[in-house]
């Protein structure tokens, strides 16, 4: 994938690089500051939570935290604001990706941390971040006593069809094609009793439809190209639900984003991509010997990295950000905040005396 220069919106991002991690053990143990949650109360125990965050925050002699429900209304980001005019130091986002994005939507840019504690189906920030899933209580702790990390940040300006603009944060990946209408096709009350498997059956509508996307695109400011493709997908973090690893090569931390083309024809191109994605990525990076197996790109799919896409489409398409539907687009831009979100993770542990 090459590039070009697209009459749609002009953004930029303005977050400065940040380190990769900041602060020391001792920096924590006598750190204080305020706390605020915002949660989903769809997606987490209250009483559960309440309780885990009255001890932690009593154990290191913070105040009484605050806390800031998300509605069907404010997904996360009035609730976030508020925190912040609160006088908040760390947010700890309790809900799904849609409430983590939503969050740090606002809380990027600023001098907070973000604390992660996952509730969703997905929790896909969270496996890219290798923190550890099923136990709220070490999630908890991390908002006192962790250790400060910078992320990069997703941003996005999408141009729909009556010629508005509206612009969003991301934080794993946004996409068009299979994933974006597979997620407009998801039965909802489906996926929030049987999780990611609620897919499936959108999957199989899905891939009846034989509606290729056209759209002219450049990358880093390079000459325009025109393509046809199946799904493009733009990741700041490559690692999927099961395990899959879309974006092998993809840092949340590296200062540019991966792209993904998928472009396949027919049954083999198919069978091409499963092979990349499921046995080369997910199986064959994972040891050295295994990493000198791997074989070039393929015609059904294509990589590429950058800083900034423009991305015209010859119709509307339907877009996705972090797991979650955006409705149409007929066009975007997109760019890298790098360092632009502080996430605050488990300190280290000391090495054995």
């Amino acid at each position: 994938m090459t590039s070009t220069d697209l009459t749609t919106p002009n953004a930029r991002g303005t977050d400065a690089p940040g380190t990769f991690l900041r602060g020391t053990d001792a920096d924590a143990a006598t750190r204080t500051g305020l706390a605020a949650v915002v949660y989903n109360p769809i997606k987490v125990d209250l009483p559960a939570l309440q309780a885990a965050v009255a001890t932690e925050e009593s154990a290191a002699g913070w105040p009484e935290t605050l806390w800031f429900e998300t509605s069907e209304d404010d997904p996360g980001q009035g609730a976030a604001r508020q925190a912040i005019e609160a006088g908040a130091s760390v947010i700890i986002v309790a809900g799904g990706d849609g409430t983590v994005r939503a969050v740090a939507e606002v809380v990027h840019g600023t001098d907070r941390a973000l604390v992660l504690l996952p509730s969703g189906t997905g929790n896909l920030l969270a496996r890219n971040l290798k923190l550890t899933l099923g136990d709220p209580g070490a999630s908890v702790r991390s908002a006192f006593t962790g250790i400060d990390r910078s992320i990069d940040v997703g941003m996005i300006d999408i141009r729909r069809a009556d010629g508005t603009v509206d612009r969003h944060a991301y934080l794993v990946m946004a996409g068009l094609g299979l994933d974006a209408k597979m997620l407009a096709n998801t039965d909802s009350e489906l996926k929030a009793k049987v999780g990611w498997l609620a897919y499936a059956k959108a999957l199989v509508a899905v891939g009846q439809d034989r509606n290729d996307l056209h759209f002219r695109y450049s990358l880093d400011k390079q000459p325009a190209q025109s393509m046809r493709a199946h799904t493009v997908m733009i990741g700041n973090c490559g690692l999927l639900p099961a395990e899959i690893v879309l974006l092998p090569d993809a840092a949340v931390d590296d200062g540019h984003f991966d792209i993904v083309v998928l472009k396949p024809t027919g049954v083999l191109g198919w069978v091409q991509i499963l092979a990349k994605v499921i046995w080369e990525n997910g199986v064959l990076s994972r040891t050295p010997l295994g990493r000198r197996l791997k074989t070039k790109d393929v015609d059904a799919l294509n990589y590429a990295t950058g800083t900034e896409l423009v991305l015209r489409l010859h119709r509307p398409e339907e877009i996705e950000l972090d797991g979650d539907e955006f409705g149409s687009a007929v066009a975007f831009k997109t760019w890298i905040s790098p360092g632009g979100l502080t996430v605050r993770v488990p300190a280290p542990a000391a090495p054995p005396a």
